[in-house]
């Protein structure tokens, strides 16, 4: 067996120390590399007890810790690497030795050594535990099943991922935090979704019982099936053993084809009972107030502890808290030499908030404080409209102390809130859950905290200590104080209160707050567009030459005002009587690749096609057309979500001539290249439907034609559904429209992807005349306003106001603006041209699209395109000519 002496250092050579320099370090031993023990060794770190002591980290997956809070954004497309919480260099820069897939697998305490699952023992003079915690799985039958997950780690999603191709449902067992997750990520891999939670409520720990109906009756608007005061009874297989149903505690049965346990957590506490070490009743690594274990030699940190107050904290805020405490009695120790007793060096652990904010499955979902009312004489302020699924409970004091509360569906003002719990808030508590209205005081905001209040819940970073990192630390920009004090650099719920904090220090300092677009411009898109509109500046270089800042006019711009000034450009064509096209003389230089070829790169290198199908309806001819140009040019064809079809694997040299045969067959672009509509999706409607109360396939056409290649801040996403039960999901769109049997009813804000957000009701019962005036209205006013790459939902989370202040512009007509707004519509439908049809015309034009500049006829006959892992690659491979070195996409060969 290899073992290790706890002096030795082999990262010495890396550090440049010699290793006798090293001869009396002590050795730290960390067991487990999650979210909490990475912390831990940050903290030792800037403790700078990396410099004098050897650190080991036993870590069981096979790569560093990452952010286990954002685990589903994977199914976003954010790469693994993506949620990786170590620093590039971290490691090696502090001298630590990570050992990845070697989990320790005994503690010997007598002799100090830890030994791995490798067979490597290492001595240590100190021991840290943090082996987090492991998933519950209640004792069903048939729970050994193939398709029978759970929901814990990257691997555990790359198993459910690789399993579920193919399959048609699944269920999650367990309706809590890690619950509704799954859930997400079972319905955004294309599975009917079911929700199993043995609770009357869905999040029963964190919300109460209105709470939980609202956020029930979101969760069954966007489609999954809810099953409360249920448990799972057995699981049956196939005879292959894989997964088909699941039997439920009230007699009911699921089909299924996998299943999915988050059902709650237990403590890792295994190592430390095999050791001797003591561990409470129900589970956890008994510590006290410094995070010390029954043998002062080894302390316990994270899921796996039980804190002095009784209580194992699930949640990362409380892990961080240990891991300070933790790392500063280790230093502590080190720099007296044993002499500091426990605790001395500053407060220990004596129980932390157990409050949280999260987005589940596009709902905001946030508690704190006492937010069930257990305390004596306490009484609730409610707000609930369940039309719009929002509920929100403050819990009061008798001496109007705010105690603590429930917010699901808008969950805004959680930042200031949370801080406020304790303290008696300035305003009525009314007031902080009623919707404004007219002559209703300002909402209160982070500025109106005190300094003692705590901000940042995952760091314990206080107003005060924000305040502090601008004034007396001279940090002057957000990125600057989170580096500074760590704020926003947890579960980030609290960056927008973050940012209102270092922005309001900074201006009652003097010191102005570059709000610019950019390097190269002072103002903001907002300012820009107005700037162009009203000097009616039809070039970008006229535009920097007059109002960029001083050290940038003699370039020639960047990559962030170039597609934005493109954009404002692009939409306000029309009203100053300019080219929209984009390709036109300098505007092509400013468009990003995909708008540079009026298509869509692909990884490969060749590019897709997305033909205008107007509301998803389409003839049988021209589908005929789509299959043909398909099958002659080798193009991979996929439908969309937005009820199109998508042709993949062009080269530039055939976009033309694939366009020409759309264009012929009365196709034309569907600007999925560009930041501008995309798509106006729709159910079918009264016409073939029997819930169906409008014709919703005619409104997504008209709106669709009347808004193709209306050129945005950001990329826009419509839909139409024919009666409440919203097949179309417009309410996921960024303007969204139902039908009820009055008329119509208008939603605004909304969008899918990372961060999704249901649409906000702007107005109801609209006729056909109405809603198009004031769709027409919210995007003019969203252009015009709206910051660079900013989505209308957080354009309607940003703006002063919010929907209230959207309302009155668009619907109300507050600033006089809404027939300039309905006039610069006017001249967009006016003006449209197809991009495609617009170039195909123009031999000019045309020119750019080529394989290779040097090269503009044929294609080169060598260069040719081979199927390979179901990915079309290039295949470089030239069929004549001297053996000279070529380099590949595979590597380098010869020719």
């Amino acid at each position: 067996m290899e073992s290790y002496n706890p002096h030795a250092h082999p990262a010495d050579a890396h550090l440049g120390i010699p290793r006798n320099a090293r001869a009396a370090a002590p050795t730290i031993v960390l067991v487990g590399h999650g979210m909490v023990g990475q912390r831990f060794l940050e903290a030792l770190a800037e403790r700078k007890v990396t410099e004098t002591a050897r650190v080991v980290v036993f870590c069981e997956e096979p790569r560093p810790a990452y952010d286990r809070v954002q685990l589903t954004s994977y199914f976003s497309g954010r790469s693994p690497d993506g949620l990786s919480l170590v620093e590039e260099g971290f490691m090696a820069r502090h001298g630590i030795e990570l050992r990845l897939g070697d989990p320790a697998r005994a503690i010997d305490r007598g002799a100090r050594t830890v030994t791995s699952r490798s067979g490597l023992t290492v001595g240590y003079d100190t021991l840290v535990l943090a082996t987090g915690s492991y998933p519950f799985v209640p004792p069903v039958p048939g729970r050994d099943s193939d398709g029978c997950f759970v929901y814990r780690t990257i691997d555990d999603l790359l198993a459910i991922e690789a399993y579920a191709k193919d399959r048609g449902s699944g269920t999650v067992v367990g309706g809590g935090l890690l619950g509704l997750e799954a859930a997400g990520a079972l319905k955004g891999l294309g599975l009917t979704t079911h929700i199993v939670e043995f609770n009357p409520r869905l999040m029963a720990l964190q919300v109460d019982e209105g709470g939980g109906a609202a956020l029930r009756r979101t969760v069954e608007g966007m489609g999954l099936i809810v099953h409360t005061g249920v448990a799972g009874k057995e699981i049956t297989a196939d005879g292959d053993g894989a997964v088909t149903a699941m039997a439920l505690s009230d007699g009911s049965s699921i089909d299924t084809d996998l299943v999915v346990f988050s059902a709650g957590v237990r403590p890792r506490d295994q190592l430390a009972r095999d050791c001797g070490l003591d561990v409470g009743e129900r589970g956890g690594i008994a510590v006290d107030e410094a995070c010390r274990t029954s043998d002062p030699a080894v302390y316990a940190i994270g899921e796996c502890a039980l804190a002095a107050d009784g209580r194992v904290y699930g949640l990362v805020a409380p892990g961080y808290e240990m891991a300070e405490v933790a790392a500063r009695e280790i230093a502590d120790t080190q720099v007296g030499e044993g002499s500091s007793p426990p605790g001395s060096s500053g407060a220990g652990f004596k129980g932390a908030d157990t409050s949280t904010k999260l987005k589940l499955l596009g709902v905001d979902v946030a508690s704190f404080g006492d937010a069930h009312g257990t305390t004596d004489g306490c009484l609730d302020v409610v707000y609930s409209d369940s039309r719009t699924g929002v509920y929100k409970k403050l819990v009061v004091g008798a001496d109007g102390a705010l105690l603590g509360g429930v917010l699901v569906g808008d969950a805004e003002a959680y930042g200031t809130l949370r801080p406020l719990t304790g303290a008696v808030p300035p305003i009525s508590p009314e007031q902080l859950v009623l919707p404004a209205g007219p002559g209703a005081p300002a909402a209160l905001g982070p500025s109106s905290l005190p300094d003692e209040a705590v901000v940042c819940n995952c760091h314990n970073v206080t107003k005060g200590a924000i305040r502090s990192a601008v004034t007396d630390h001279h940090r002057t920009t957000v990125p600057e104080v989170k580096k500074c004090t760590g704020a926003g650099t947890g579960c980030g719920s609290c960056v927008k209160a973050l940012t209102s904090l270092v922005n309001d220090e900074l201006e009652a300092g003097g010191i102005s707050v570059d709000k610019g677009l950019c390097g190269c411009f002072a103002y903001t898109r907002a300012e820009l567009y107005e700037i162009v509109r009203t000097l009616r500046i039809t070039t970008y270089a006229r535009l920097l030459d007059g109002h960029g800042r001083a050290e940038a006019r003699e370039g020639d711009g960047c990559e962030v005002c170039k597609p934005a000034v493109a954009s404002i450009l692009a939409s306000l064509a029309p009203t100053l009587g300019a080219s929209g096209y984009v390709l036109d003389g300098e505007q092509a230089a400013l468009q990003d690749t995909n708008d540079h070829f009026l298509a869509n790169l692909q990884r490969n290198g060749s590019y897709s096609i997305v033909p205008r199908i107007p509301g998803g309806e389409i003839t049988p001819e021209k589908l005929i057309v789509i299959g043909e140009v398909a099958r002659d040019f080798g193009l991979y064809t996929k439908i969309t979500g937005g009820q199109r079809i998508d042709l993949f694997g062009a080269r530039v040299d055939q976009l033309p001539q694939i366009w020409t045969r759309l264009v012929d067959a009365g196709f034309e672009s569907g600007h999925a290249y560009g930041k501008a509509l995309r798509t106006v999706k729709s159910c079918v409607g009264q016409t073939w439907c029997r819930y169906g109360v409008q014709d919703s396939v005619r409104m997504a056409i008209d709106l669709e034609l009347r808004y193709r290649g209306l050129r945005a801040p950001h990329k826009l996403k419509s839909a139409v559904s024919g009666c409440a039960r919203e097949c179309a999901e417009a309410r996921g769109k960024d303007f969204g429209v139902i039908a009820t049997s009055n008329g119509w009813n208008l939603y605004v804000g909304g969008n899918g992807g990372a961060d999704p957000r249901h649409a906000d009701p702007l107005a109801q019962d609209l006729d056909d005349e109405r809603l198009i005036r004031l769709i027409d209205r919210f995007l003019m006013f969203y252009i015009r306003t709206a910051d660079r790459l900013e989505r209308t939902s957080a354009w309607l989370e940003r703006i002063e106001g919010g929907l209230d202040h959207v309302r009155e512009v668009v619907v109300e007509d507050s600033l006089g603006l809404c027939a300039e707004l309905e006039a610069m519509m006017a001249d967009h439908v006016a003006g449209y041209r197809d991009e495609w049809a617009e170039t195909l015309g123009d031999p000019e034009r045309l020119r750019r699209f080529v394989s290779f500049v040097n090269a503009p006829g044929a294609p080169d006959p060598t260069v040719r395109f081979v199927p390979e892992r179901d990915q079309v690659k290039p295949d470089l491979t030239v069929l004549a000519g001297p053996a000279l070195p070529v380099r590949t996409l595979e590597g380098t060969a010869s020719r």
